[in-house]
């Protein structure tokens, strides 16, 4: 597909499912955001009441009105790879398809709506707009701010506007990815007493995995259920062949009262009397408190309505938490049609977005 020869013009009247069309069809794949990001920056840029940073391909905009109370409103701007999704397409049903409605051009378009049609609201306002959240931890925009420049997300509260049906989901669980490899020794397998089958010698390990009981926990009224489970098993050398090693990969979803250190030794506790010569972790993405009773987070909730939800999955709300600002996921789109060929947005759901928002920063 040819990109636009030109930075595009984004028009901000657009209610916010055209303007969501309008941003699907200027394709920001992961690591090639640039058009994108340049026709983000010089809307914004266009309204008096905000001032403008950018780093690379992630823009920070901010209102400066001196109230009692920041929030940050943040948005990816890359999609997964196309798959014959773009340009956009609005069929009779009011539903809009094509290749980032839901995650997450939806929930940016809304961020731009409020960004240029709320001047006063009654919080002070900061909108990121970040790249390169869909590839590999070491080229999130929002993880390089909040390492670089960590006074652009101050905040007392952060909506983090990923696909969650309107739904208001609190913070997010960890994930902690660890190797586990046993040793043996190799031997013809006609002969296996000659040798040490590490294979075999990886059986306690599961034998923990199926007899763990996952613990549940509530934290603001959320209901957060850990897990704790092997993901891939690797071993073997040929069919005549007793393994010298075997790795178990093992996946800890953990709930946000656990810091990251606390999850890694209860890992290590479970599998403490196991035979493991080598442990490595692969992997490791801290938890997000969800925050929910703080006065902002009431409010929202009290604004947007329905009930909240815990997070089960791993957003980039984490970086908030660990920065001290409490956040949510909330924005329009199903996170289940993400990355799908046929992703779609019900447009009627993306202006619903917009309007909860606006009635909490107006009211």
């Amino acid at each position: 597909m040819e990109r636009p020869a030109q930075t595009p013009v984004l028009d901000l009247s657009l209610d916010a499912a055209q303007l969501t069309a309008a941003l699907v069809d200027v394709p920001s794949v992961s690591r090639d955001e640039k058009v994108l990001a340049d026709a983000v920056e010089t809307a914004l840029r266009a309204l008096p009441h905000l001032t403008v940073d950018r780093d690379g391909d992630t823009i920070v905009a901010r209102t400066n009105l001196g109230r009692a109370e920041r929030v940050v409103l943040a948005g990816h701007l890359d999609t997964v790879p196309i798959a014959d999704n773009v340009p956009s397409r609005l069929d009779e049903n009011g539903v809009l398809w094509g290749c980032g409605t839901s995650d997450m051009k939806s929930g940016v378009a809304v961020q731009l709506r409020v960004a240029a049609t709320v001047p006063e609201p009654n919080r002070d306002l900061t909108f990121v707009f970040y790249e390169a959240e869909e590839i590999a931890a070491e080229h999130n925009g929002l993880k390089r701010i909040a390492e670089q420049h960590p006074d652009w997300l101050a905040g007392d509260f952060a909506v983090l506007l990923e696909p969650s049906s309107n739904q208001v989901e609190g913070g997010c669980q960890g994930t902690l990815r660890v190797l586990l490899r046993t040793a043996g020794e190799r031997a013809h397998s006609a002969r296996s007493w000659m040798g040490s089958n590490a294979i075999h010698a990886a059986a306690p390990i599961l034998e923990r995995l199926a007899a763990y009981e996952p613990r549940r926990a509530v934290i603001d009224g959320l209901e957060y259920r850990e897990g704790l489970n092997a993901v891939r098993i690797e071993g073997g050398v040929a069919g005549n062949v007793i393994p010298d090693e075997c790795t178990v990969t093992v996946n800890f979803r953990y709930a946000p009262d656990r810091s990251g250190e606390e999850a890694l030794a209860h890992v290590r506790e479970v599998f403490a009397d196991c035979d493991i010569v080598e442990w490595t972790i692969d992997d490791h993405s801290t938890a997000a408190l969800p925050g929910l009773s703080h006065p902002a987070a009431k409010a929202f909730i009290e604004a947007v309505g329905g009930t909240p939800m815990p997070k089960f999955g791993w957003t980039d709300v984490s970086r908030f938490s660990a920065l001290g600002v409490p956040a949510v996921n909330y924005g329009p789109g199903n996170a289940l049609l993400a990355h799908k060929r046929d992703e779609h947005v019900v447009a009627a759901d993306v202006i619903r977005c917009e309007e909860r928002l606006r009635a909490w920063l107006e009211g």
